[in-house]
């Protein structure tokens, strides 16, 4: 990128992953960077929490496409293993049913599809098959979809939207990913445990696009990671990085409004206001949901923008308990799922009925197992995922009372000993916590959710129409929430911010 955005300067709302990574980027171009974000730390949802001696991430817990992360330090001239050390897992999850079936999901496609023909008797041949699929999928949709931005003249007058073009027939987006996965697979259990990967986007596998096959191609073949010391390392690696290029980080600060003045129809920002105070700026990245930007930072509840994306529908949200245990379970790897009976039934609850499920899958991620630090000797910290719908008119104390005791019963019957017992210490978010947290509207983990067709083309442009110089990254922005894709949002976003002022 040109350095001929030297004089200029930009301010970043939130240092979540997205606002971090934009940072960076326009610190490489040569702007004065600032980034203000109203927590002590930086990483939004991959956030971290100590209890007891017990150390927990509060969000993501899986890294994947780590070729993302290496991109954002090659480009500013550093590598990415001097600052993040990860573990490729052999075992990605371990999978339980209730009818007793065990499966290791192995990082590595063939070992993977052996284990899903002894345990299942799906024959070995059909995974691969599936993943040689999710390939050609990826290969079409991917570097147009997830780098560049979908709503930028230059991406269409690029030769690789004519040969992403070419290739679109390829993306499988008119079937559901559970019609897709039921072609594939004739035992229910592998359709479920591949059903399961619309929820790395707050989705229902039952509405959302084929498209997302993408997703297990992406972990069995490029790989599933742990993150010593946590996910959130990488906030904090991306936020010594973003300081070794001159970025300026004001945590416990509250950004109260955008500036902005008239510019023939339209309005042009100039600036944030922080303690009063005016802060002028050429360009603003906003790493706060879409949904809270207009009203609270801009107070413009009519933005077209705006209005559009509060009919879309919220990606579904999360229920999550804490866990310092005091014993340690070998049975259990780095990531585990185990999954409830009817998981028809599971989503029509969260995206129709609007309440936690009945027979919830239960996801359980524990990182001392790559960190022993993370937990006491003898004992792990598991930090569990229940998929809860966004946040309405539910009694959130009544629904995860409910909840808890489900889980504690369901992993006591599956492990074969009393849970509550085990239970040292415990913290608890719902929903409601999210939302008030992280500034995610009504509580969606992945900002809108991906159960529609054309979802990929719903989310939020990364460049305002209405608001020359206020650009957008983050979950709720394209190319959508997930660890990889809201740092790819960030790069997008500074990228554009360049382009313009380089226009300008």
């Amino acid at each position: 990128m040109s350095r001929s955005s030297a004089s200029r300067s930009a301010i970043v709302i939130g240092a979540g992953l997205g606002g971090l990574s934009a940072a960076i980027r326009l610190a490489g171009a040569g702007y004065l960077v600032t980034v203000y974000e109203r927590q002590p730390y930086p990483g939004g949802k991959a956030g971290t929490e100590e209890r007891d001696g017990y150390r927990f991430d509060t969000g993501p817990s899986l890294l994947t496409m780590p070729h993302v992360i290496e991109r954002i330090f090659a480009d500013a001239g550093r590598v990415w293993t001097d600052y993040i050390q990860v573990e490729r897992l052999p075992v990605i999850c371990n999978y339980f049913w209730r009818d007793g079936t065990r499966l290791h999901a192995y990082g590595e496609p063939e070992r993977f599809a052996a284990e899903v023909e002894a345990v299942t008797g799906e024959p070995a041949a059909n995974v691969l098959r599936y993943l040689e699929h999710a390939r050609r999928v990826d290969d079409a949709a991917s570097e147009l979809f997830l780098w560049k931005s979908l709503h930028d003249r230059r991406t269409f007058a690029s030769k690789l939207f004519w040969k992403s073009l070419l290739k679109v027939g390829r993306i499988d987006s008119f079937r559901t990913l559970n019609r897709a996965n039921e072609s594939f697979f004739r035992d229910p259990r592998v359709v479920q445990l591949f059903n399961r990967y619309a929820t790395y986007n707050g989705s229902n596998p039952y509405r959302t696009p084929a498209t997302f096959t993408i997703i297990p191609y992406v972990e069995y073949v490029q790989g599933g990671y742990a993150v010593v010391g946590g996910i959130h390392a990488i906030p904090r690696a991306l936020e010594r990085l973003a300081v070794e290029l001159g970025v300026r980080f004001e945590y416990n600060t509250t950004v109260e409004r955008i500036v902005s003045m008239p510019e023939g129809r339209r309005r042009r920002v100039t600036g944030v206001v922080v303690n009063g105070a005016e802060v002028p700026a050429d360009a603003v990245v906003s790493n706060v949901d879409v949904s809270v930007t207009y009203p609270a930072l801009l107070a413009d509840e009519f933005a077209p923008q705006l209005q559009r994306y509060r009919r879309l529908e919220p990606s579904s949200s999360g229920l999550v308990f804490y866990w310092g245990v005091s014993e340690r379970f070998e049975e259990l790897s780095v990531n585990n799922i185990f999954f409830s009976r009817d998981y028809r039934r599971e989503f029509a609850e969260i995206f129709d009925e609007h309440r936690c499920p009945t027979d919830p899958t239960i996801y359980i991620n524990i990182t001392s197992k790559v960190t022993p630090t993370d937990a006491p000797d003898g004992g792990e910290n598991w930090f569990i995922l229940v998929n809860a719908p966004y946040v309405g008119e539910q009694e959130w104390e009544r629904e995860t009372h409910r909840v808890r005791a489900t889980v504690v019963e369901r992993l006591s019957t599956a492990l074969g000993r009393d849970i509550e017992l085990l239970i040292a210490t415990e913290g608890i978010m719902t929903p409601v916590d999210i939302e008030r947290k992280t500034m995610s509207h009504r509580g969606a983990l992945y900002g809108i959710s991906s159960n529609t067709t054309f979802a990929a083309f719903a989310r939020h442009p990364n460049r305002s129409r209405d608001y020359r110089g206020l650009y957008f990254c983050g979950g709720s922005a394209h190319p959508g929430g997930g660890m990889p894709l809201v740092m790819l949002s960030g790069r997008i976003a500074a990228d554009l911010a360049t382009y313009d002022h380089a226009d300008a």
